[in-house]
């Protein structure tokens, strides 16, 4: 979870005295869909901090006397996920100060780290920027050094690095903006570019589109909303694959690698299945999958 490395920093530098957590409401999961408690929550209990959950930020009067109440300097918000009004930014003397997964101006938006993924940039970074009313407008406080972007990194791997930079670069540029040591410096809005918000329908794999930009998919929506593509009418999740010259088939034929894995031929290449989960199974390599499912070889996936 990216804001995790942030917090536990915060609780544990004596620069600073964290005054109270806000995090999402507790979600049901699983079979019994039992209430489960985030990350963020738990460290708050287990550091004896107050922890509020409001479920509407706008729209809850008791939270917001509550925020008021305490009186802070500052409210460092790390992937919230929710606009917060001006009635809130207006609260704690020095602003709210946002930690966010790219260099900005580039990749505003909700998912700037499975964007750099989709678009193969070779690098990335974090910056710390004062937020104002819009989407990541705000003026920045610090950048990163540029993070490199592996060959086979996911939005899961990518995310747990930044989310690292981005505690270590809040814990030595906040106390130099809260001495006002920083002024933040307003962002170029001709440089800007927007992203946006992952839906569990981009998930779906056009096997019409061209080997490297689904290997980048793949890559950038895992964990989620994951890729996934029918067989049989079935669904199945394709987790990892190595992009192949090779394009001996239609697109979304199965054919068999040298190696004795299954491939799938795109409009530009092929793909080569090394791991994959059918419906209600654990995660199975390629090669694996075709000891029990030899019919898979040759068929169409949609």
């Amino acid at each position: 979870m990216f804001a995790v490395p942030s917090l536990k920093a915060l609780v544990s530098d004596n620069q600073f005295e964290v005054l109270a957590i806000v995090t999402q409401p507790d979600k049901r999961s699983g079979r019994g869909q039992n209430e489960t408690s985030s990350p963020i929550k738990q460290i708050g209990l287990e550091n004896n901090i107050p922890v509020f959950t409001p479920s509407n930020v706008k729209n809850d009067p008791e939270f917001l006397n509550q925020l008021k109440d305490l009186n802070p300097d500052v409210i460092v918000v790390v992937a919230y996920g929710k606009i917060l009004p001006q009635l809130v930014l207006d609260i704690p003397k020095f602003g709210i100060v946002n930690v966010h997964a790219s260099l900005l101006p580039k990749y505003r938006g909700a998912s700037p780290i499975t964007a750099a993924i989709l678009n193969g940039d070779k690098t990335t970074g974090v910056t710390l920027m004062k937020m104002d009313l819009a989407m990541d407008t705000g003026p920045i406080i610090a950048t990163s050094e540029e993070v490199a972007i592996e060959p086979e990194d996911t939005t899961l791997s990518l995310s747990d690095k930044l989310a690292d930079v981005g505690a270590d670069l809040l814990i030595e540029y906040l106390p130099k903006y809260l001495t006002q040591e920083i002024t933040p410096l307003r962002q170029n809005d001709l440089e800007a570019t927007y992203v946006k918000t992952i839906q569990k329908a981009d998930g779906r794999i056009n096997w019409q589109e061209d080997a490297e930009t689904l290997a980048r998919k793949i890559r950038g929506y895992h964990p989620w909303p994951g890729s996934f593509t029918n067989f049989n009418e079935k669904v199945i999740k394709i987790l990892q694959v190595e992009v192949l010259p090779e394009n001996p088939a239609a697109p979304g034929v199965v054919w068999i690698t040298s190696d004795k894995y299954p491939a799938v031929a795109t409009s530009k290449g092929s793909l080569k299945i090394v791991r994959l989960q059918l419906p209600g199974k654990g995660t199975v390599a390629g090669n694996d999958l075709l000891l029990g499912h030899s019919t898979f070889i040759g068929t169409i996936l949609s």
